[in-house]
């Protein structure tokens, strides 16, 4: 029985992986907002996860899917800090524009073009008084919430 991974096939997925990676960088350096950039980077990484997989197929060996699941499990891990940081950055400037993270380079650093553009992204009004985040119930503890019609029925 011959392996139907061929070099063809091989190469066909290095061209799908090439164009997600592709597709990605264009995203991620065309874009401005937050969101769109972190979903870029995520294309970019499914194009290398793609191309490890095919690898690791035409090898005839598991270090491509292996390795691949341990990428999306740090890549899950990423997500969870990258919403973490959109959040905060929605929180304090009312907008998911990067030009307006610019006060938190180094010092010393020539800032870029997008530094100039950002009195155009700032916001139109920006979010007084002290910043809410969302909290969470206690444990244990039951949160108020009104008596639904179709409980009453059940007393």
């Amino acid at each position: 029985m011959t392996d139907p991974f061929s070099l063809e096939l091989l190469t066909n997925y290095l061209l799908v992986s090439a164009a997600l990676f592709a597709l990605g960088m264009l995203g991620f350096i065309a874009r401005r907002n937050l969101i769109v950039m972190f979903l870029s980077a995520e294309m970019m990484l499914q194009g290398v996860a793609l191309s490890l997989v095919a690898f690791g197929r035409y090898h005839g060996n598991w270090s491509g899917q292996v390795f691949t699941i341990v990428i999306l499990t740090v890549a899950a891990c990423e997500a969870s800090i990258a919403m973490a940081l959109v959040v905060v950055l929605f929180n304090r400037r009312s907008s998911l524009d990067v030009t307006l993270w610019q006060d938190v380079r180094e010092a010393g650093v020539a800032g870029t073009e997008l530094a100039d553009e950002e009195a155009e992204a700032a916001p139109l009004s920006t979010a007084d008084g002290i910043e809410t985040y969302p909290h969470l119930t206690p444990a244990g503890v039951e949160p108020a919430h009104p008596i639904q019609p179709w409980t009453e029925r059940r007393r």
